[in-house]
């Protein structure tokens, strides 16, 4: 996860041995335009790509997720359905929505660390820190032109100040049916063979002078510096790629004790909450078919994450990352140890940050199982949406009108909670969840939590239970609707739902999270120290910093793998995969009839190839969250895909890379063009991209001749031909002369 500004310096030379083509002033230049002209991050986030010079900007679906839904009505479900501008003034306005362009990066470590040396208290370095980070970025504002920041790097030890233009007027330009667009739900989420067409599409515009404001009639497109052309040719296994993007966060640096935390302690418990959750969760399920189709979302979404850290525990240990991180802290100590001033410095690091790990496990279960048990019940995590409520009743606050606000907004919460609420079993979860809570996490850290428990149910946590649901105002849409009518502080307080939801967290502000921080203050310090030190003993190897939200490039090649003994999983994945998939009686696995019999037709126009139509494909870039959106350019600079996942197999990316493993999860960008143009009839839209074939502008593929209109005759040069095209009536006629070759 490169900076750009640093890839001349770093990776040019062996990017360009794995196959690009670019100059590094093409990739990044602050002075002309270049690739990371056509990179923004789509509302904080994701990201997004400009594809067009009309700002056409292309992402995923699951990031433009809410701004369709918000655009979506009962009578136009358009997220249900799928919807396409045909024409400018039919794009929707999205409330809040905002794109963030780099004008760019700059490294500002010697003004932010002037004068600070290791010897500085913490607490004044910290101040320091800030202030300096902070004067930079206000600066660098220009008087609310632009929107700035300072980010730490490498734990503190580099500042770099990034500056964006901030465009506010984002319109939907389309998306396809979320049977496409989400196709394998959260079953498929992190699988591979993937058949998901995870995309939709934008437009930024500007004021009329080209500077950014908020939504107008009077805007007009925005015209990028530089937008991505769209590569016609197959993608081939070996192509080099790279993901330009904002991954969000990773923690590569962290420790063998950091790690073994999350390996022994943290994962297991989220394992082990989620695995039964989800057990009872299957047993409403079977039970009704009613009920299956209520919580069917909520139990996938608790699966995913299941899978995640089963995942992640089985890649650490797959790769002996803890013996390997041992064998790696010997060798810092030892090199410590071996110098006087180095002793000084880096000796006691190792032990700080060990310290640091043993002080957040003895509070770790208080924190996980917080999240994890306490409010996991679907009751628990609805009363504490009333918080805002709780805080509006207790200051008093005499606003009317932000009170109606409110309440209308609990309203329209409530109408969509109630909806998919199974109280019997979320009882029983309620229930056994938190008996696990009382069992698992040290007595000492409870606070009140089970005070009614012990008190007047005795310890029984069925009984407890059972009044919880039957006396909570929140335990049906009409008692929490009568309540807003005439909301009142002293009711809302004395609920059993709130009750126990408000002693979690009381419990936690007040007895954990200020020993968590003040053990993170600490880890923070030497943490800072370790990184430098590897660093410094390391003068030949080139690092990279952990992802924090900053534009990064990743590069790498298109590439299958041998998920385990016997298998081997092919590059890509073709729309009879999908058809395969289909299950009419799953929400998840529903195909579009119009998709399926263009499958059947094979009628896939200039997107498809030998017969077939590609979905996916997969490459071996590093991305994490954040990175969902962003475009996979080839060699050339050429779109190719869009990146919208990681592997089952490499869920450790956020904590340790693996080589052989880690896969990126893409979009064929053929396959985007198909859905838009053969399926929802949206062909204007591809007509305004710049379709290239093995790096040449061809237009025979833009336009295409059913979409141009015309009479007598037209003629258009290409890379190694002239087309000549005459029409008379219902009659085209087309004549192909080969010109002389020229020399590049």
């Amino acid at each position: 996860m490169w900076l750009p500004l640093l890839i001349k310096r770093l990776n040019h030379v062996d990017m360009q041995k794995q196959g690009l083509q670019l100059t590094a002033e093409e990739i990044y230049n602050v002075n002309n335009a270049s690739l990371k002209d056509a990179i923004v991050q789509f509302g904080g986030f994701c990201t997004g790509e400009f594809i067009s010079k009309e700002g056409l900007l292309l992402t995923n679906h699951h990031c433009g997720y809410d701004a369709i839904a918000a655009n979506s009505t009962p009578q136009d479900d358009i997220l249900k359905n799928g919807w396409w501008a045909m024409t400018r003034e039919q794009e929707k306005k999205n409330e809040g929505l905002f794109v963030d362009i780099l004008v760019r990066m700059e490294d500002v470590t010697g003004q932010v660390l002037q004068g600070i040396t290791p010897q500085t208290p913490e607490q004044e370095r910290s101040k320091l820190v800030a202030e300096r980070s902070k004067s930079l970025a206000d600066a660098a504002k220009n008087n609310g032109q632009y929107v700035s920041y300072v980010r730490d790097f490498f734990n503190g030890n580099e500042f770099y100040m990034f500056v964006y233009e901030r465009f506010s007027d984002v319109r939907l330009v389309g998306t396809p049916p979320e049977s496409i667009g989400k196709f394998g739900g959260d079953t498929d989420n992190w699988m591979w063979p993937r058949h998901t067409g995870d995309f939709s599409m934008f437009r930024v515009y500007m004021a009329p002078d080209g500077k950014p404001a908020t939504y107008s009639e009077k805007n007009v497109p925005y015209r990028p510096k530089h937008h991505l052309p769209i590569s016609m040719s197959p993608v081939k296994e070996g192509d080099f790629s790279m993901v330009f993007g904002f991954p969000g966060r990773t923690t590569r640096f962290m420790t063998g004790a950091g790690l073994g935390m999350a390996v022994e302690q943290s994962n297991p418990s989220r394992i082990k909450l989620r695995e039964r959750r989800l057990a009872l969760m299957k047993e409403a399920m079977d039970a009704s078919p009613a009920d299956r189709l209520k919580l069917a979302s909520e139990y996938a979404s608790i699966s995913n994450y299941y899978k995640y850290f089963i995942g992640q525990n089985e890649g650490i240990k797959r790769m002996k990352t803890l013996d390997k991180k041992a064998a790696e802290e010997k060798a810092f100590q030892a090199w410590a140890d071996a110098n006087a001033d180095r002793k000084a410095l880096y000796g006691n690091v190792l032990t700080d940050i060990n310290a640091s790990y043993a002080g957040q496990r003895s509070y770790n279960l208080s924190t996980i199982y917080r999240s994890e048990a306490a409010l996991a019940a679907q009751l628990m995590a609805h009363a504490y949406q009333y918080t805002p409520l709780y805080n509006f009743l207790k200051e008093g606050n005499a606003d009317k009108t932000k009170q109606q606000q409110l309440l209308n907004g609990y309203k329209e919460m409530n109408a969509e909670f109630y909806k998919n609420y199974v109280p019997s079993s979320d009882q029983r979860i309620f229930a056994e969840l938190m008996q696990m809570y009382y069992n698992d996490v040290p007595k000492a850290q409870h606070g009140d939590i089970f005070k009614d428990l012990t008190s007047k149910h005795k310890g029984d946590f069925k009984k407890w239970a059972a009044e919880v649901y039957s006396k909570s105002l929140l335990s049906s849409e009409a008692k929490a609707n009568a309540f807003l009518a005439n909301p009142s502080l002293k009711v809302l307080e004395s609920d059993p739902a709130f009750k126990v939801m408000r002693a979690v967290q009381v419990n936690y502000q007040q007895n954990i999270l200020p020993k968590m921080t003040e053990y993170n203050a600490a880890l923070a310090r030497a943490n800072r120290l370790f990184v430098a030190g590897l660093r410094e003993m390391q003068p030949n190897r080139v690092f990279y910093p952990d992802a924090n939200s900053t534009l990064r490039l990743t590069y790498g090649t298109v590439k299958d793998y041998e998920p385990r003994d016997g298998v081997q999983y092919k590059y890509y994945t073709t729309l009879a995969g999908l058809a395969e998939k289909e299950d009419p009686t799953n929400p998840e696995f529903i195909v579009p009839a119009k998709l399926m019999e263009l499958y059947r037709q094979k009628d896939y126009g200039r997107y498809g190839q030998n017969g077939e139509l590609r979905v996916g494909f997969i490459t071996n870039n590093d991305i994490t969250g954040g990175n969902s959106g962003s475009p996979v350019i080839n060699g050339r600079g050429e779109l190719i895909g869009l990146a919208f996942d990681g592997n089952w197999e490499a869920m450790t990316g956020d904590l340790v890379f693996d080589p052989e493993y880690k896969r990126c999860i893409n979009v064929d960008i053929k396959y985007v063009l198909f859905v838009m143009d053969k399926f929802a009839g949206a062909g204007h839209l591809v007509n305004e991209m710049t379709l290239v074939d093995n790096g040449n502008p061809n237009t025979q593929f833009n336009p295409s001749l059913n979409d141009v209109k015309m009479d007598g005759k037209m003629e258009i040069e290409t890379a190694d031909s002239e087309i000549k095209i005459k029409k008379k009536g219902n009659e085209t006629k087309i004549k192909k002369e080969t010109k002389k070759k020229k020399n590049s």
